[in-house]
């Protein structure tokens, strides 16, 4: 028997939707939502009425009838912490994310549209992988200051699939393997997995800098620059998240056009370029001190991992510590359906949401 399951993938300006039977992609587009659309609600929340009937319509100009899938799931919100995998969505996950999300985030929607699809046809909806996973032990809640302590936000979707997939590379459990996943895109974020968990992380903004993102920076000099009377508090935001990192050095976010001023013999690009492989690879030996030094294998994955030059940067500096292996791209649309893939197999087990 094959499943054909449609994932949804809200973005801040555009939608991305997947069709998948079995392992199988057979249509994934990209809808985008112009600007002056997306401006006439107040709340993220407000859009979903929006979107969902945008992605049917798309569906259904396609030729793909929606009572075909066996379920439907959308792209993790800003939940409180939950555990990985997979969540029904069920009445309380849609009220909070209603009413009350951890944070406004586009993301938030994905449960909202799967859910309401799925409803109309009877079928689970889930959200697989929410960025808010959060399984780090105690010990790895302690930040130095008792008012903030460390909580778990990273590209788990992305991180989890690839090393579930390496895992099966390697002819061995995901829950028998411990891995160090790098997921480099517009933001960075690294994580230690440990026969199955994700026991600690280096978040987007406590470890390498990315794109846009400035990342860790020395905290006084952080303070200081606050109570400067020179920025305000979004800009303050801003200058750590969206103008921060290579966009801040370089003026793009863009590494491929890096990598063309590097061939330009640009030295001020080739050294920031260098220097984010360089805490890439730091971020990397810090959680190899998690695992004890006992590591499968580090994952490179992300958009930036179609780098070779950035990869091999970083290969060059902890290949020493276990072998490295390359899985580019987001993969987030493949990573959303066969997670669903395998509870609809019986191969795990969908948590209930509870408040």
């Amino acid at each position: 028997m094959s499943f054909k399951i449609l994932a949804i993938n809200p973005g801040s300006t555009s939608t991305k939707i997947a069709l998948y039977e079995d392992e199988k992609e057979i249509f994934v587009t990209t809808l985008n939502h112009p600007a002056e659309e997306i401006e006439k609600y107040s709340k993220v929340q407000d859009q979903f009425e929006m979107r969902k009937n945008v992605v049917l319509s798309c569906l259904k100009e396609n030729g793909f009838e929606v009572k075909e899938c066996a379920a439907v799931v959308g792209r993790g919100g800003m939940l409180p912490p939950v555990k990985s995998g997979a969540y029904q969505v069920n009445e309380q996950m849609v009220d909070r994310l209603i009413n009350n999300p951890a944070m406004e985030h586009a993301s938030n929607l994905g449960a909202l549209i799967a859910y309401e699809i799925a409803r109309s046809i009877n079928v689970p909806a889930y959200i697989y992988d929410s960025v808010r996973v959060d399984e780090l032990r105690d010990i790895a809640r302690i930040s130095g200051m008792p008012d903030i302590p460390r909580t778990s936000t990273s590209h788990a979707l992305n991180s989890r699939a690839m090393a579930i997939k390496v895992a099966k590379k390697y002819g061995k459990p995901y829950s028998d393997m411990n891995f160090i996943v790098a997921h480099l895109g517009g933001g960075i974020s690294l994580s230690a997995h440990e026969k199955g968990q994700m026991v600690d992380i280096v978040s987007d903004d406590e470890g390498p800098f990315s794109p846009e993102r400035a990342g860790r920076v020395p905290c006084k000099q952080l303070i200081d620059l606050c109570y400067s009377g020179k920025f305000d508090k979004a800009i303050m935001h801003k200058k750590l998240r969206g103008n921060g990192g290579i966009k801040a050095y370089l003026n793009t976010v863009d590494v491929r056009q890096v990598e063309k001023m590097l061939e330009n013999g640009d030295k001020n690009a080739k050294l920031i370029f260098e220097a984010m492989a360089y805490q890439v690879s730091k971020g990397i030996g810090e959680l190899a001190t998690v695992l004890e030094g006992k590591v499968d294998a580090i994952i490179i994955t992300g958009g930036i991992a179609y780098s070779e030059r950035m990869t091999a940067l970083i290969k060059k500096r902890v290949d020493f510590i276990a072998p490295v292996e390359i899985m580019a791209g987001e993969n987030e649309m493949e990573s959303l359906a066969l997670g669903t893939l395998r509870v609809l197999k019986g191969e795990e087990i969908a948590r209930q949401y509870v408040e």
